[in-house]
Formats: C-alpha cells, sequence, structure tokens
C-alpha cells in the first residue's frame, strides 16, 4: 500500500491527480493541503482525506512515501526539494520549476536523497503517442525530416477553479505563460517521438489578447511559436496558444522520407499514416483528453507502478529537465530575437 499526500487542490489535482490515485485499490490518501482551507476541506471530504493547515505536517508524517505537487509552478522546486529531503519521493506538475537553476536543483536532490521525481507529462503516455514512437522507430515514414505539433485552447480561465483569481496570468507565480502550460507538453512529446533532443531554438512568445479579471492584458505569453533544430537534421515547428476560441488543437504532424504522419488530427482516426505511395493506414486507438473531457491519463498508474517496482519513473526529473532546457533557451530566444544553441 502506497499512502500519499496531494499538495494543492486545484484543477489538475480533482480531475487527475485525486481520482487516478482513488481508483486504484494499492494507494490511500491521507492528506490533503491548498492555500484555501475550504476548498482542502471539501477535496478531503470527498476522498476520506485528512485536510491539513501546512504541507509541512504531510512533510512530517513517516507513513506518508510519495506526495504530488499540484501548486503554482512559483513553489515547484521549494516544495520537491522539501519533501525529498523529508524522504519522500515526489511527482510534480508541469511545468518543472521557474528557472533551470530550480529545475537543476530538484534533480539533483533527488539523485542526493535516493527518491523519485516524477514530472507529470501525460501527453507521452497518450495510447497514441505511444504507438507513434513505435511505429516511427519501425521505419514507417522513413527517416522524420519535419514536424508540426500544436497545443492550443481557450485558456486557463475556463478551466481553473476559481476563475477570478487565476494564478496562471500573474507572472510572479507563473513565470511563462502558454509556453510552459501548454508548450512544454509539445516540446516534452516531440522530443519521446523522435528520440531526439532539441539543439537549437528560434522563437517568438507573446500576448495577443488575454486578460485578467480586471481587464488588463496578462503579464505572461498567450502565444508562442517556435522553430525547434533536433539532432538527426530534424527540424519543426511547436506552436502554443490560449487563443484557440473553439475546438482544442492537440495535434502533432511528421513529414519523413517515406509518407506522414498525422496524431490526433482525424476526428475519427487518432493516427493516419499517409505513404508516399498513396497508400494510406488509419488507427483508431483512442481519443486525446481535452478540458471538456477528460479521461483517465496514465500518469498515476506510471508513477505508482514505478514505486511499487522499485524503478526509476517513466518520466523522470532528468527526462523533464531535457525538455525544460529548450523552453528556457525558447524564452532567451523570444526576449533576446536570435536563435539561441543549447
Amino acid at each position: 500500500m502506497v499512502t500519499v499526500g496531494v499538495i494543492g487542490c486545484g484543477k489538475i489535482a480533482q480531475v487527475r491527480h485525486l481520482p487516478e490515485y482513488a481508483a486504484r485499490k494499492d494507494v490511500t490518501i491521507k492528506y490533503v493541503y491548498d492555500l484555501s482551507g475550504e476548498r482542502a476541506q471539501e477535496v478531503a471530504g470527498r476522498y476520506g482525506a485528512t485536510a491539513v493547515e501546512s504541507y509541512q505536517e504531510i512533510l512530517d508524517d513517516p507513513e506518508v512515501s510519495a506526495v504530488s505537487i499540484c501548486a503554482a509552478n512559483s513553489v515547484h522546486c521549494q516544495i520537491t526539494v522539501e519533501a525529498l529531503k523529508a524522504g519522500k519521493h515526489v511527482l510534480c506538475e508541469k511545468p518543472m520549476a521557474v528557472t533551470l537553476a530550480e529545475c537543476e536543483r530538484m534533480v539533483a536532490v533527488a539523485r542526493e536523497t535516493g527518491k523519485y521525481l516524477m514530472i507529470g507529462h501525460n501527453q507521452r503516455l497518450a495510447k497514441a503517442h505511444v504507438w507513434a514512437r513505435k511505429l516511427l522507430e519501425s521505419g514507417e515514414i522513413g527517416k522524420i525530416l519535419t514536424f508540426r505539433t500544436t497545443f492550443g485552447h481557450s485558456g486557463p480561465e475556463t478551466w481553473a477553479i476559481d476563475r477570478k483569481n487565476i494564478w496562471f496570468f500573474d507572472k510572479n507565480q507563473a513565470s511563462f505563460g502558454a509556453m510552459a502550460d501548454l508548450g512544454i507538453h509539445k516540446t516534452d512529446l516531440i522530443q519521446f517521438l523522435t528520440g531526439c533532443r532539441v539543439k537549437a531554438v528560434t522563437a517568438w512568445m507573446g500576448t495577443l489578447d488575454k486578460k485578467d479579471s480586471l481587464g488588463n492584458p496578462v503579464t505572461v505569453d498567450d502565444n508562442a511559436i517556435c522553430i525547434y533544430e533536433l539532432e538527426e537534421q530534424v527540424t519543426g515547428v511547436m506552436a502554443a496558444s490560449w487563443t484557440h476560441y473553439g475546438s482544442e488543437d492537440n495535434s502533432t504532424v511528421l513529414y519523413g522520407t517515406e509518407g506522414i504522419m498525422y496524431i490526433y488530427e482525424d476526428p475519427a482516426y487518432s493516427i493516419v499514416v499517409e505513404k508516399k505511395t498513396g497508400e494510406i493506414i488509419r488507427y483508431e486507438l483512442d481519443q486525446i483528453q481535452t478540458n471538456t473531457s477528460q479521461s483517465k491519463s496514465g500518469i498515476i498508474d506510471s508513477w505508482i507502478d514505478s514505486l511499487e517496482e522499485g524503478r526509476q519513473p517513466e518520466i523522470s526529473g532528468e527526462e523533464a529537465l531535457d525538455a525544460m532546457r529548450a523552453v528556457f533557451a525558447a524564452a532567451r530566444s523570444a526576449q533576446e530575437g536570435r536563435r539561441i544553441e543549447l
């Protein structure tokens, strides 16, 4: 039995971490904590947990072996480091942290303490993405040449628990906007699919439309567009947006020497492969999660399985750090108006 505590009871905790923990018979949710005591009490009542006034109470309990950190980006590093040093395994939501130094510290402390650190990059666990990687590795479209990958929806105000007090829009708490909220998913995903790391980036990031509850422009980016140069001469475009005021776009297209692979672009088929011979192969595996249609992410299953088997989690701190390096390079590229090599 794995005993866990959940730190932060916002939307991601309520639609993913808590229900997916509760679905497992080998997990006990002992504690929850949130800055809003009322919210913590309400969530605790639903899951038979105890709401605590300080997350330190969770870290001080030797019965708790693992924690989920679902708090604002700005405190990810602080809480992660404290939890690791308290002897807890840590599943931290993305983005990993708000500076590269913080990300590196999280990885270093996990290594020093011998505890596991996993980051919630759930997109690589989607069935179509897992199958697409196998197809790509088998040479289904030949050598990958270029790609485009997009994650766009109408913004966190349509998703957050407290829609009048959205920390996503506060640069002091979030550091980034759409780039770290959505772009980190696609940055991690394209490296996962291709098996190649980002080695250079040219990026634009800006605020085109988003306003806070007072009607003022938000202080973080609501759109980001990156040209990623990967290893093996693979180059493509990653776009992240909070201004897709319609259906979500969560698609990826890869162009190879032998054909094209479309992932989550066709409404009926999760993968479509178009060969240069004209042959078309369709795979119906699943549908990608959306803000309005949540399904089991696989994150908690992967996390708990790794703890019970005593092995590094599939999406380790080191894996996430590779993607975060590209995100920070993109921010620098956008700020300085030039290509940045990693």
